[in-house]
């Protein structure tokens, strides 16, 4: 089955970049040049890997995958990523799944109200908002029935939605099931304190502003969202904001309006955190990524 998937992609998609399908949220990809991996912000997304292997590091941790397990991400995450090992004769073959947040959480929480899904452990500790996931044949059949919808733009019309939930649903049934039911389902604070990050970069977000909008006490929250990202609120902040500002950095946008535009007030700060973080100043990362073609 995962070669007829991989057939079908390939297909589709002979020169290197991102091809919609015309299904929402559902994309191609293709790599033949090592990308090192640089800061990136993950949006909840399945990346499934056909041939090649990709890289992405939350944190210190790194996740390489390939055509043996799918990544799942179940918030937006500051990431590094990039295909280091990509080339003509062993390019990177993919797909791009953006996960429709409203439903997941519908699915999500139809599977914890149904009695034949066994419950998530009420004491059991927060999954990461990444995992990997091995690919098993609720996942794959569902999957192909996806892609076999093809450029057909009645088919998509009328079958792209449905198809595209049984794909969510095979997701949450597997490996990558109780990080993505944690994300969604009933009780899902940590996603939305993550979302209002995320809608308010530029802005200075306390934590207890987060803890209270998800009405947490703040030592809960703190513990809560460090066990959902490996990361602490602030590390997070940080981390999302200066990824999102390499980024803009990397697309053109100037140093000064890259750091106002995810909060920073002084420029000088800001070039110092760079640093810190990045091991280059700012105006050296836009230098060192002139030449990189970003993908997912």
């Amino acid at each position: 089955m995962k070669q007829e998937i991989k057939e079908l992609v390939n297909s589709r998609i002979t020169e290197d970049g991102m091809v919609e399908t015309g299904i929402k949220g559902v994309s191609l990809f293709k790599v033949t040049n090592a990308i090192p991996c640089a800061p990136a912000v993950y949006e909840p997304t399945v990346i499934v890997i056909l041939s090649g292997k990709k890289e992405a590091i939350l944190d210190g941790e790194y996740y390489v995958y390939d055509n043996s397990q799918y990544l799942c991400c179940t918030v937006s995450l500051p990431v590094e990523a990039g295909t280091p090992n990509a080339s003509p004769d062993e390019p990177l073959l993919g797909i791009y799944i953006s996960l429709d947040t409203k439903v997941m959480t519908e699915l999500a929480i139809e599977m914890e109200s149904s009695t034949s899904v066994v419950k998530l452990p009420k004491n059991s500790s927060q999954s990461p908002g990444m995992s990997l996931a091995d690919w098993d044949d609720t996942f794959s059949d569902a999957l192909l029935r996806l892609l076999q919808l093809g450029e057909n733009k009645a088919d998509i019309a009328i079958l792209g939605e449905s198809r595209l939930r049984e794909l969510y649903y095979a997701v949450l049934k597997g490996n990558a099931g109780i990080s993505a039911r944690r994300a969604f389902g009933i009780g899902n604070q940590i996603t939305r304190s993550i979302e209002y990050i995320a809608q308010y970069i530029e802005k200075n977000v306390t934590i207890d502003e987060l803890a209270s909008l998800v009405g947490m006490s703040r030592a809960v929250f703190h513990r809560k969202f460090k066990q959902a990202t490996r990361m602490s609120p602030i590390q997070f902040i940080k981390s999302m904001r200066l990824n999102k500002a390499a980024m803009k950095i990397a697309e053109g946008m100037n140093v000064s309006e890259a750091a106002l535009a995810v909060g920073y007030v002084s420029s000088s700060q800001f070039s110092r955190d760079f640093k810190r973080m990045y091991g280059q100043s700012p105006k050296q990362w836009r230098q060192s990524t002139d030449l990189i073609e970003n993908i997912v």
